[in-house]
């Protein structure tokens, strides 16, 4: 089996869709010795902010040499960015090398995609005898693929509405399933979360003695500068600490890494702090608030829920941007006027486009979300024609944002790529 044949079988697998659940995880896994049991693993939960916590935190343990796997998801370009180690790609010959093998043991399993690529990932990390692995979830959390695994630590991002379809409608039933990865006695650090959110975790964490710290009880992060935040742990104080993610929220973000660090200290890891500036200026996580540098101004973010738009639009107030011309799509499952209301008074127009092999919202319901705010709208046959006509526009030298979705972010990337061909930092299956 080849890369791309090996990627034909993977994407098969959506014909199951998403299946809330441990037991196909739980048997494929037995059927491969249980890899995720030889592995130290700090686990990550939430609904915005993961794969910047965990790409930091990945990025800390590795500069004092240890050797880091890192799981996330979804990839924007290509397959191989969602299992990384020491923040090199899986290569396309270990994909297919290890996609004919779980083929050939997961028969009579009717495994989704995200369960078959999880234990795809274990079983890399444990054959490539990794010495740590952040593990982000992919859905909620209690019944989440990820959630098979044993962690040494926990971490949970900020709690939001979002995927209410699978998890539940209000935010009580959300904190709920997201604090699902929590374990007995294992220990438990949490992002600032609202009032209804925090009681869930921490009445939790009494049910299962977890020791639980806190964002902003247990630590403190302060901006220093635009680039710069100073943190105040239970041990460590570390001033000047590079910040090279856009937005305040980011802030946060990084605070909860750099106080996963100091824990997993406590726990016996060798880390020595005065590597970590080194490793943090060179930290990207393309695709959230990223300003392309290329043709533009473009401004590329997947805010593809409400707090997650409420942060690009605080980001976007804080650097006095506004008369961009928006360029959106939506996933069917997303209700769009709440992320279109936020980013509606920083955009002078927008241009709308369904995803390419994605169930979208209808590009005629997002035009009827925008009328209240009384955003012009054209609405184009891809979202290639959607960002051409977005660069082309009277007006685009103010900038161009690209919001709404990662499958858009993605495809907008990969546009603005062939156009200033670039090279993608990997290899390319759109």
């Amino acid at each position: 089996m080849d890369y791309r044949r090996s990627l034909d079988y993977l994407y098969s697998l959506q014909q199951f869709g998403i299946k809330l659940g441990l037991d196909n995880v739980q048997e494929l896994l037995k059927r491969v010795g249980n890899p995720q049991h030889s592995l130290s693993i700090v686990h990550l939960a939430g609904t915005n902010g993961k794969g910047s916590t965990a790409c930091a935190l990945a990025a800390l343990l590795g500069s004092s040499g240890l050797r880091v796997g890192l799981y996330t998801s979804p990839h924007l370009h290509s397959f191989t960015e969602r299992i990384q180690i020491a923040g090199t790609p899986i290569p396309e010959s270990d994909v297919a090398a290890l996609t004919a093998e779980l083929k050939s043991v997961a028969v009579g399993i009717p495994v989704t995609f995200f369960e078959f690529t999880t234990v795809l990932a274990l079983l890399y990390f444990q054959r490539r005898r990794v010495d740590w692995v952040v593990l982000e979830t992919g859905l909620g959390g209690r019944l989440d693929a990820t959630n098979a695994v044993h962690p040494r630590l926990c971490l949970l991002t900020p709690i939001a509405l979002d995927h209410q379809v699978w998890l539940g409608e209000g935010l009580t039933a959300i904190a709920m399933e997201k604090a699902g990865i929590m374990k007995p006695s294992v220990p438990v650090l949490s992002a600032r979360q609202t009032p209804e959110a925090m009681r869930v975790v921490q009445q939790r964490a009494v049910r299962l003695a977890a020791p639980l710290r806190i964002a902003g009880e247990d630590w403190q992060v302060a901006s220093r500068s635009p680039r710069s935040i100073n943190f105040s742990g239970r041990n460590w104080r570390l001033t000047d600490v590079p910040q090279a993610l856009s937005g305040a929220h980011q802030c946060d973000n990084l605070g909860l890494a750099l106080a996963a660090a100091e824990q997993l200290t406590e726990m016996g890891c060798a880390l020595d702090p005065r590597h970590f500036p080194d490793a943090l200026k060179r930290l990207t996580w393309p695709g959230r608030i990223e300003l392309w540098q290329g043709r533009g101004p473009v401004l590329l973010d997947g805010a593809h829920n409400p707090a997650g738009a409420r942060s690009l639009a605080d980001y976007l107030a804080a650097e006095g941007l506004d008369e961009l011309v928006l360029v959106t799509a939506f996933k069917a499952d997303k209700d769009c006027g709440e992320i279109l209301s936020l980013l509606a008074p920083f955009c002078r127009s927008c241009c709308i486009a369904p995803l390419a092999g994605q169930p979208s919202v209808a590009p005629r319901e997002v035009v009827d979300r925008l009328q209240a705010s009384g955003l012009p709208a054209d609405i184009f046959a891809s979202v290639a024609e959607a960002l051409r006509a977005a660069l082309e526009s009277p007006g685009s030298e103010k900038g161009v944002l690209v919001a709404g979705s990662l499958f858009l972010v993605a495809e907008a990337r990969t546009e603005l790529c062939r156009a200033d061909h670039h090279v993608l930092t990997v290899s390319s299956d759109c």
